[in-house]
């Protein structure tokens, strides 16, 4: 199933094809029928007819009981919701005259996030009269990403833009 939302699904008189491929009870294969051939075998078997492709040519449709398979289909879908985990961008700001202790504990705080899997930017923040030695202070994000790099690895390199300079950094897979 594409992304359908369970409801869009048709069933039993909505299908109104003139011919459709028709999948059993256990999935075996019966063949190309109309559509009210398909329904009457359904019928037969006291269970829904549901179209679970209706792009296909001819639509596929299913010998199905319709309840139990839209529980299936939520139970799948919350399954596969579960497993699913956002990447968060954490910030870290520093600023160039920063301290070798206080440069730790950042990389420390660092380290805690790429443990948990997020991404890491690390921008270096320049202030008045800060701002004529920028390129003298590239080597604190260097160094940063030195000190991590036993778990991470640098996404986008450090890069100027504005009053800051900023590095992101990732766990290495």
């Amino acid at each position: 199933m594409e992304g359908k939302a369970i409801s869009d699904l048709m069933i039993n008189e909505q299908i109104r094809d003139k011919e459709v491929r028709l999948i059993g009870e256990n999935g075996e294969q019966l063949g190309i029928m109309s559509a009210r051939e398909a329904l009457k075998l359904a019928e037969e078997a006291e269970l829904d007819l549901v179209k679970i492709a209706p792009t296909a040519k001819p639509p596929v449709c299913k010998i199905v009981d319709y309840g139990k398979f839209k529980y299936e289909q939520v139970r799948k879908e919350k399954e596969a919701k579960k497993k699913q985990r956002t990447i968060e961008i954490k910030e870290i700001r520093l600023s160039p005259n920063i301290d070798t202790n206080d440069l730790n504990t950042k990389v420390n705080a660092a380290r805690k996030f790429l443990s948990k899997g997020d991404r890491v930017k690390i921008t270096l923040r320049f202030r008045g009269r800060e701002m004529a030695h920028m390129n003298n202070s590239k080597h604190i994000l260097d160094d940063f990403a030195e000190s991590l790099s036993d778990i991470a690895v640098i996404e986008k390199a450090p890069k100027v833009e504005g009053r800051s300079m900023t590095m992101f950094l990732t766990e290495k897979r």
